[in-house]
């Protein structure tokens, strides 16, 4: 099948004018857009779904300023060092009139928005569709929901000009590397990268020394990342680096 031929277009055509309607009548609920669709979903039901993610996207976010990301562990509880020194350090970068933007889960994204609202911050999550994080955790003043990982990674990018992440697993690295191939390919601008916790991250940077730079896999620009406990430390590297949009 052509996608793009005359009726496939009128098929997306005529589901993006749906899903526009149902975006202007109910602004903060986009998981409306689901019911749709047929089971399963065709490959224009996605094309529209994919559409109103990054249109939603866009509209809500478009108020938000001089904000980082702040990634980590789903999985640390309250009442973790972890997640009391994120909430901390959030709360700190929060007072220094940051905004927190986090993947809107439990654990570490819990803690990172609520230390942004408890300096007064703006605070933003960027929810995924998971069943192991059914419910957003409640400290969010902007809270978008996504069905596709790559739309909440076009949000985290487009609206960061930081990133920081603190102790996490497979996804908490996920978004990281996508930060520094980003800056490496030079697709956003070269906006601070930050590991929070020199004990859980020191050794990965010192493996990415090792063995990525001395097998000439990276260049030492590559590596240009802060690891760091020092909450004032971190404020002032994330404020040597100028503010500007980030392009995708």
């Amino acid at each position: 099948m052509i996608f793009f031929g005359r009726l496939e277009s009128k098929v997306l055509l005529t589901g993006s004018l749906i899903v526009m309607i149902m975006l202007v009548n109910n602004p903060h609920n986009p998981q409306l857009i689901p019911d749709l669709y047929r089971d399963p979903p065709s490959d224009e039901d996605r094309l529209i779904r994919m559409h109103s993610e990054l249109s939603h996207g866009f509209k809500e976010m478009h108020p938000v300023q001089r904000a980082l990301s702040f990634f980590g562990s789903a999985k640390t509880p309250v009442g973790h060092p972890e997640y009391q020194n994120s909430l901390d350090l959030a709360k700190y970068l929060g007072e220094e009139g940051w905004t927190i933007i986090t993947g809107g889960g439990p654990g570490i994204m819990e803690a990172a928005n609520k230390g942004a609202q408890e300096s007064g911050a703006l605070s933003v999550g960027l929810n995924i569709d998971l069943a192991s994080e059914p419910d957003p955790n409640p400290y969010q003043d902007i809270s978008l929901n996504f069905h596709y990982f790559f739309a909440r990674k076009v949000m985290f990018v487009r609206y960061s000009s930081a990133f920081i992440a603190a102790p996490g697993g497979f996804g908490t690295m996920d978004e990281i590397f996508e930060a520094l191939t980003l800056v490496q390919t030079k697709r956003v601008g070269k906006f601070p990268v930050v590991l929070f916790g020199t004990e859980f991250w020191g050794g990965l940077v010192e493996w990415m020394q090792e063995q990525m730079l001395a097998s000439g896999k990276a260049s030492a620009s590559d590596l240009q990342i802060m690891v760091s406990d020092d909450y004032e430390e971190i404020a002032r590297h994330l404020a040597t680096h100028r503010l500007r949009p980030a392009r995708i």
